[in-house]
């Protein structure tokens, strides 16, 4: 019997954004701001992840003191090294960093700052992937990464380059066991927040509990619908949600089932073309064409 961690472990689900910027990096908002634009919009936790550059002076933010009974922050930040296959920098969200986190050494590459920040105690993830069109080769060599960005909002907004499913799906018929967020990485030039978020599942709103729930995949991502089960079961699995246009499980390479029909909050759907590839994944998507992803499953067999 196979086991989803967000729906099968106790505790309830909190909604946060896990990649944020605010003035301490290249952000238009002051941090205090930042956290409480998201507290003021009903987020339950939020991850301000200044860039973690020289000219920014490597923050790690502490925005433990805009934390209050209702809402709770994560320290982390987006690390930066050279360079990628096309020379570009590298960009790795780190979240539950610890406040000092040191610098980054002449000579430190992006594997390398990665496996670091893992080693520190932080959930690491590869963000953006197709804004800066970051080869597989290079998302392959990130092996501390706990999950890839499948969703993107200001990087959607600003460069029509959002979406990384393609690459998290590549890892995944690869035998790479990542998660699948969404996120805003919200700067504030424009509106670039709300456009994509966790739920996350811990039996408390408590730092401690919520980065032990993003390294133990106990998370779906979204950008609107809400999935409130997905019951895994030998010949098919059955998804219940808010009220979608199709939900659907996904496989290596275009192994499919899907319901497509306005208005489903329970799908039934088969598994039998989808086990032998591996793993599966569920995307659920509203009338407005909002998606929210679940974390894969693997196959033992």
């Amino acid at each position: 019997m196979i086991t989803d961690p967000a729906f099968a472990r106790p505790g309830r689900f909190w909604k946060g954004n896990v990649h944020t910027h605010s003035t301490a990096s290249d952000g238009m908002r002051s941090p205090e701001a930042v956290c409480a634009t998201y507290r003021d919009a009903g987020y339950d936790f939020l991850a301000l992840t200044d860039h973690f550059m020289a000219k920014y002076g490597f923050p790690v933010v502490d925005t433990r003191p805009f934390r209050t009974r209702h809402f709770t922050t994560l320290l982390g930040a987006e690390l930066h090294a050279p360079a990628t296959s096309l020379g570009e920098l590298w960009h790795i969200l780190a979240v539950g960093l610890p406040p000092d986190f040191a610098p980054t050494p002449q000579g430190e590459d992006g594997p390398a700052l990665a496996a670091r920040a893992a080693a520190a105690g932080a959930f690491v993830a590869i963000p953006h992937p197709a804004w800066y069109a970051l080869s597989d080769e290079d998302a392959a060599s990130i092996g501390a990464a706990h999950a890839v960005e499948v969703y993107n909002h200001t990087s959607q907004l600003r460069t029509d380059r959002g979406d990384g499913t393609h690459l998290a799906d590549r890892m995944l018929a690869a035998g790479r066991r990542v998660g699948l967020l969404a996120v805003d990485d919200a700067h504030f030039a424009c509106m670039d927040a709300f456009g994509g978020w966790l739920m996350v599942k811990a039996e408390a709103n408590e730092p401690e509990a919520l980065l032990a729930a993003l390294k133990d995949g106990a998370f779906y991502a979204t950008q609107g619908p809400l999935i409130h089960d997905i019951a895994w079961r030998a010949e098919e699995v059955e998804v219940t949600c808010t009220a979608a246009a199709s939900v659907m499980v996904l496989g290596r390479g275009s192994r499919a089932a899907q319901v497509v029909a306005p208005g489903t909050t329970r799908a039934r759907l088969p598994l039998a073309k989808i086990r032998d590839g591996g793993f599966a994944r569920i995307v659920v998507a509203d009338a407005a064409g909002r998606r929210a992803w679940a974390n894969p499953v693997f196959f033992e067999d």
